[in-house]
C-alpha cells in the first residue's frame, strides 16, 4: 500500500471548492478549499486524514493541500482548514507557505480538538500567522462545551456553527431561538457566523432570520473543482 507522500508525489489529490455565501449581500465572501482523492487507497478525505497523522505525514499533506488550494483560486478569499497535527511541525510557518502568498484574504480552519490538545502551541503559531495577514476561523461551534472559550481565547474573525444546529431548523423552534442567542454573542465578540449544511429553503430561511452572516451547504453549491456560480433566483 502506498503512503500518503506517494500518493502526493502521483498527484492524485485534488481541491474541491464550496462557497461561503453572504447571506445579506447575496454574493460569495469566499470558498472552503475541501481535499478529494482519486487514489483508491485513500479514498475519501477521512481515510487519507487519518494515514496521514498515523504516517506522520499530516504537516506535509497540508503543506501539499494549501499550495494546491491557493493555485486553484487565485482572486477569492479562502477557508483552509488546519489539523491539530500541523502544529507540531514546522511547514505551516515556513514564510514560503502559501497562506502567506495568497492574494486575498486566508481562514486558517480551527476543529474544535485543537487548543485542548496543543493549545498554547496552537496560540503561538496563530499568532505568527496574524502577523502575516491570516485570519481564524473556529468550526463546530456547538458540537461542545468548549468552543464558547475558544470564542474568547482565540478572538477568531468567524465562528462556524455546527451542522447539528442547522440541520432541520424551524423559525420559532427552541433551536432557533439558541442560533439567535449564539448568533448575538458571536457577534458581540467580535466574531462574524457562518451556518454550515444548509440543505433546505426552510433551514436557509431560519438562518436568515437568526441574523446568521453567511451561509454554505448542499442548498447553495455543492463542493466542485471548478470555481462556478451560484444561481442566486434559485435561492432567495
Amino acid at each position: 500500500m502506498r503512503t500518503v507522500e506517494e500518493v502526493i508525489a502521483s498527484e492524485e489529490l485534488f481541491i474541491a471548492y464550496q462557497p461561503v455565501v453572504d447571506l445579506k449581500r447575496k454574493e460569495v465572501f469566499a470558498y472552503e478549499a475541501l481535499v478529494r482523492s482519486r487514489a483508491a487507497e485513500y479514498p475519501n478525505p477521512f481515510v487519507l486524514i487519518e494515514a496521514a497523522v498515523e504516517q506522520k505525514h499530516m504537516g506535509l499533506l497540508g503543506r501539499y493541500l494549501r499550495k494546491l488550494a491557493v493555485d486553484g483560486c487565485p482572486g477569492h478569499r479562502l477557508f483552509l482548514n488546519i489539523h491539530p497535527d500541523e502544529f507540531s511541525e514546522p511547514w505551516l510557518i515556513r514564510p514560503d507557505d502559501s497562506v502567506t502568498l495568497h492574494g486575498r484574504e486566508v481562514y486558517l480552519e480551527i476543529t474544535e480538538s485543537v487548543p485542548l490538545s496543543h493549545y498554547r502551541h496552537c496560540h503561538s503559531v496563530l499568532a505568527e500567522m496574524r502577523t502575516r495577514g491570516a485570519k481564524i476561523a473556529v468550526d463546530d461551534l456547538g458540537a461542545g462545551y468548549s468552543n464558547l472559550k475558544y470564542i474568547v481565547d482565540l478572538e477568531p474573525e468567524v465562528v462556524k456553527l455546527d451542522r447539528e444546529l442547522v440541520a432541520n431548523l424551524r423559525l420559532n423552534s427552541r433551536l432557533h431561538r439558541l442560533v439567535c442567542a449564539l448568533v448575538e454573542l458571536c457577534s458581540q465578540l467580535g466574531a462574524r457566523v457562518v451556518a454550515e449544511g444548509i440543505e433546505t429553503n426552510e433551514e436557509l430561511g431560519a438562518v436568515i432570520d437568526a441574523g446568521v452572516h453567511y451561509g454554505q451547504g448542499y442548498l447553495l453549491q455543492r463542493p466542485n473543482p471548478e470555481i462556478t456560480p451560484v444561481v442566486w433566483a434559485e435561492l432567495f
